[in-house]
């Protein structure tokens, strides 16, 4: 009976150190590479950081799409900065959400206040890499009045939020050599996305090229340069916007 008792004692100490521990892997994410710090500076576009987003915004446009992005599982949201600063430059405002924990799936509902704040926006996106991306979904799933455009980045929607019966504009775009997002778990998501979604493929592409972090754990060698998989990861991102703009 006493060792019972020492134990349920230990219960809360034991609960403390886990949800400890599990705070600081969260927050431990890899630093944001060099051209991602630069893609955070001003040129020809208002770069804003405010305590809730990070906001890429044209100076000039009349533009009435923008495009909310969710960052992936413990990457900082700045990693993600020289894709927005790209797609901002085309005229589209663009604001990453920084997550709880570095973990999308707290704050999936993250994107309504984004929306709220911007009444002049006619048309949003929302996309998002892996975790990130799968949040969006199931953010554009709930709200089928508020989004009208999905991207996913090496990304699924969860089974429980089938997409396949929506009209909305959509791309999957993803690596042939991901080690995590991999081109199995694509092909099983075909039929969670919307029946006109365009499917992405980037031949030696990886998952952590995505952003501009680093390598990945998990993750196989792309060969393809960092810079080649942006560029087709912003140009497949533009032409979902475009296509809402057109609207």
């Amino acid at each position: 009976m006493r060792k019972y008792r020492r134990f349920l004692l230990l219960i809360p100490v034991i609960l403390v150190l886990a949800l400890g521990g599990f705070v600081v892997w969260a927050n431990t994410t890899p630093a944001p590479m060099d051209a991602a710090i630069a893609a955070m500076q001003s040129n020809d576009l208002a770069v804003v950081v405010t305590d809730q987003w990070l906001v890429f915004e044209p100076v000039e446009s009349e533009k009435d799409t923008g495009f909310i992005f969710y960052p992936g599982g413990r990457v900082a949201p700045e990693s993600y900065a020289p894709a927005a600063h790209a797609i901002a430059d085309e005229g589209y405002r663009v604001v990453i959400v920084p997550m709880p924990l570095n973990l999308a799936v707290f704050g999936a509902e993250a994107a309504k206040d984004v929306i709220a704040a911007y009444p002049e926006i006619q048309s949003w996106a929302i996309g998002g890499h892996s975790l990130g991306g799968s949040m969006a979904a199931r953010f554009a799933y709930d709200h089928p009045d508020l989004i009208q455009g999905l991207v996913l980045w090496a990304s699924y929607p969860e089974d429980s939020k089938n997409l396949a019966d929506r009209d909305i504009a959509a791309a999957s775009i993803y690596g042939t050599l991901d080690g995590l997002a991999t081109l199995d778990k694509i092909d099983a998501s075909r039929n969670l996305m919307p029946a006109d979604t365009a499917w992405v493929e980037i031949e030696g592409g990886n998952h952590a090229q995505f952003g501009w972090y680093g390598a990945q754990a998990g993750d196989n060698e792309a060969t393809i340069s960092r810079e080649a998989q942006q560029e087709q990861t912003i140009a497949a991102t533009l032409e979902v916007l475009d296509q809402l703009e057109a609207r």
